[in-house]
C-alpha cells in the first residue's frame, strides 16, 4: 500500500522484507494475528487445510513452531505441541486422553503441581485418578485394565527415584494404555522415552531446556495426530506458547548439552560431599553408587551421567534445613530449577505444600528434605558454600 494519511501509512508502509540468507538466531514473529487475501484462504487455515497463521492462541506462529520442530527432533517424535507453562502441557494432555467416567493411573511420586491437579482439578471434572508405586510392576499391573492413561516422572521430583520406565510402558502396551511420562529432571538429553513406548513426553521449558530462568513454557512431544488433538484443546482452554518465549527457548536448548554436562558433574560432587557430613542423614541422587536406582539408571540415562537435581534429608527437621538454606551465599532459595543458579528449596514447604503432612511422610518427603539444583557456577565455590552452612548450622 502506498499513499494515505499520516497513521495509515505509519500503520501500513513498515513490512517484513523478503530475507534470502538463513539468520543464525529464529525471528521473533512477536504477532498477535496475520493477514489473508481472502476470507476462503482465512477459514482454510483455521481449519487447517492449508498450512498458515491466523491468531496466536495456538493457530500458530513461525517461531513457535521452530520450537516444536525442534524438540520432536531432539525427543525422537513426529510432532510437539507448546504451551504457556509445563502445568498446561500436562492439563492438555490428561483432556485429551480423559474425560468424565475415566479413571487414569498415576505414580505416586509426583511434583506438587501435578498432584493437585490430579487431586483436585481432575476430579472435579468427573475423572478417576488412582495413584500407584511406580516401583511395584505388580500394582502398576493390577491398576492398568481400563485405564485411560498412565502417568510417570523420568527422576521424581523431588526424591530423584527412578522407575523402571522401560517396564512400565511395556505394561501400558500390553494393556493398551496410553503411556504418559514428565521428563522435565532428564530434558531429552539424558533420556528419551518415547523410544520406550511412551506415547507423550512432557517437560517443563521453564527449566533444563530453557536454562536461564527467564520464560516460563511448556511442551509436549508426541504423534502427529496427537499434536493435533492438542492443538485442539489448546484452542478452546489457551495456554498456549508465546513467540518471545518460543525464542528464548530455542536459545536455551542450543545450550542444553555443555549445560547439563557440568551441572550433572557438579551434582555428583555435592553429592559425595553431602553423603559424608554426619548431619546428613541420606542423600537422593542416582548418580551415588549407593542409590538403589543407580544401575537402572545407568543404562536408561546417557552413559555417565545420571541428572542434575540432588535431594537430601538434614537431621533437625524443619528448623535445621531453614537454617541451612538461609546461611548459603552462592546458592538462592528460590522456586524453579535447572538454570545458571544454585537455588535451593524445603519441598514440605514449598513445591510439595499441597500434600498433607501424613502423605509426605508416607511418600518419603521428610520435614528436613532440602532439594538442590546445582547451577554453573564453579563447583569449588557451591562446596565452599554447603560446607559454610554447614558449620554454620551444626558447629
Amino acid at each position: 500500500m502506498t499513499g494515505g494519511g499520516f497513521s495509515t501509512r505509519a500503520i501500513h508502509t513498515a513490512q517484513a522484507p523478503e530475507v534470502r540468507q538463513i539468520p543464525a538466531s529464529v525471528p521473533i514473529y512477536q504477532t498477535a494475528t496475520w493477514g489473508f487475501d481472502t476470507s476462503e484462504e482465512y477459514a482454510a487455515v483455521l481449519r487447517g487445510e492449508r498450512p498458515g497463521h491466523s491468531y496466536g492462541r495456538g493457530y500458530g506462529n513461525a517461531t513457535v513452531e521452530a520450537f516444536e520442530a525442534v524438540m520432536s527432533d531432539l525427543e525422537g517424535t513426529e510432532a510437539a505441541y507448546a504451551f504457556s507453562s509445563g502445568m498446561s502441557a500436562i492439563h492438555a494432555v490428561c483432556l485429551v486422553l480423559a474425560g468424565a467416567g475415566d479413571r487414569i493411573v498415576t505414580s505416586r511420586e509426583l511434583y506438587g503441581g501435578t498432584y493437585a491437579l490430579f487431586t483436585d482439578v481432575l476430579p472435579r471434572l468427573g475423572v478417576t485418578v488412582e495413584e500407584v508405586d511406580p516401583h511395584d510392576l505388580g500394582a502398576v499391573r493390577a491398576a492398568l485394565p481400563g485405564a485411560a492413561m498412565f502417568y510417570v516422572e523420568t527422576i521424581a521430583n523431588p526424591l530423584c527415584t527412578v522407575a523402571d520406565l522401560e517396564a512400565l510402558a511395556a505394561l501400558c502396551q500390553e494393556e493398551g494404555v496410553p503411556a504418559v511420562i514428565d521428563s522435565t529432571f532428564a530434558s531429552p538429553w539424558l533420556c528419551n522415552p518415547a523410544h520406550l513406548g511412551y506415547e507423550f513426553v512432557v517437560h517443563s521449558v521453564t527449566k533444563y531446556i530453557g536454562g536461564h530462568h527467564d520464560l516460563v513454557s511448556g511442551v509436549a512431544c508426541c504423534s502427529a495426530g496427537a499434536r493435533s488433538e492438542l492443538r485442539r484443546v489448546a484452542l478452546g482452554v489457551g495456554g498456549a506458547m508465546q513467540p518471545f518465549d518460543a525464542w528464548l527457548a530455542i536459545r536455551g536448548v542450543q545450550t542444553l548439552e555443555v549445560r547439563l554436562e557440568r551441572q550433572c558433574r557438579t551434582a555428583l560432587s555435592l553429592s559425595e560431599f553431602l553423603i559424608d557430613q554426619p548431619s546428613v542423614a541420606a542423600v537422593h541422587y542416582p548418580g551415588l553408587s549407593s542409590h538403589p536406582h543407580h544401575e537402572r539408571a545407568s543404562k536408561l540415562f546417557r552413559s555417565g551421567y545420571y541428572g542434575a537435581m540432588i535431594s537430601f534429608d538434614l537431621s533437625g527437621g524443619v528448623d535445621a534445613a531453614a537454617s541451612w538454606c538461609e546461611a548459603l551465599s552462592t546458592g538462592w532459595i528460590g522456586a524453579s530449577l535447572g538454570g545458571t543458579h544454585t537455588l535451593v528449596t524445603h519441598p514440605a514447604s514449598t513445591t510439595h505444600r499441597q500434600v498433607a503432612p501424613s502423605e509426605r511422610a508416607a511418600h518419603g518427603l521428610t520435614d528436613g528434605l532440602i532439594r538442590v539444583s546445582p547451577g554453573l557456577e564453579n563447583v569449588e565455590d557451591l562446596l565452599e558454600d554447603f560446607a559454610s552452612a554447614t558449620r554454620r548450622v551444626f558447629g
